[in-house]
């Protein structure tokens, strides 16, 4: 399969030219013309590149790239990240902002979606674009059930902020670093903010406003959205192009 037409396909299905995001979403560094296997990862890294070489890995397609608003220098690490991919002719795809506001394989959308919760409404303005989704469960439930669930589909760490009300009607989700919309999800009305990254100035905001809020991880919740995506491909692509994903967890 020719890279050009799979970063075609990529570029139109994320929509990547709708976003002015700094993290240079799309092709950041060119490789072989042919591309056999796509892994998928979140995070652009060492660890991630000598797996991908491993399994003969033609490119890489991440949710965090290497290259943010530019590059600076070629040295030390950024030199030793780029000489690795360059020698070994290896893509490497990064989509950021227009990964996690993706209504069918976003981060967000997936993560209601745990709880079957679709996707009804956006909010989380980042940018001045809305990034994350909130929906209503069909059957109201408890939150010590939805903690289970996301215990058992997502990570085993999470962090509960038990504030608001036991019985979760409405539910709001923004992965990564996602606690800047936490006035929004108030004033939205919700009952449960799921994000990824736990910070020190979202307990006492929650606390104050009666809201729920789960902390499940930065990198967590970030696994959805580039596992769906790698579905999307395969099926797209399949008999052309074998996926797989690259767990590299790094339990923050």
């Amino acid at each position: 399969m020719k890279l050009e037409e799979i970063v075609q396909f990529l570029d139109d299905f994320l929509g990547i030219k709708d976003w002015e995001d700094k993290s240079n979403n799309g092709l950041q560094i060119e490789g072989k013309p042919e591309v056999r296997k796509i892994v998928f990862a979140v995070d652009a890294c060492m660890d991630v590149f000598v797996r991908a070489k491993e399994r003969d890995a033609d490119m890489i397609i991440v949710h965090h790239g290497l290259i943010w608003g530019g590059i600076d220098y070629v040295r030390g690490i950024v030199k030793r990240r780029l000489k690795f991919l360059l020698d070994n002719e290896i893509s490497l795809y990064a989509v950021h902002l227009p990964l996690d506001a993706h209504p069918k394989v976003g981060n967000n959308a997936q993560l209601l979606r745990l709880l079957e919760v679709e996707p009804e409404e956006q909010f989380g303005m980042y940018k001045g674009k809305p990034i994350g989704f909130y929906g209503k469960l069909e059957n109201p439930m408890n939150l010590s059930e939805i903690v289970e669930i996301l215990r058992n589909k997502l990570s085993e760490r999470l962090i509960v902020l038990d504030f608001g009300d036991e019985k979760i009607e409405m539910v709001g989700a923004i992965s990564g670093k996602g606690a800047f919309a936490l006035v929004e999800a108030i004033d939205k009305g919700l009952d449960l903010f799921i994000t990824g990254e736990a910070e020190h100035s979202a307990y006492h905001l929650a606390k104050e406003c009666g809201i729920n809020v789960i902390f499940a991880g930065h990198y967590a919740t970030e696994t959805l959205g580039v596992k769906a995506l790698m579905n999307v491909i395969g099926e797209e692509f399949a008999g052309e192009i074998e996926v797989e994903f690259i767990d590299v967890p790094t339990g923050l």
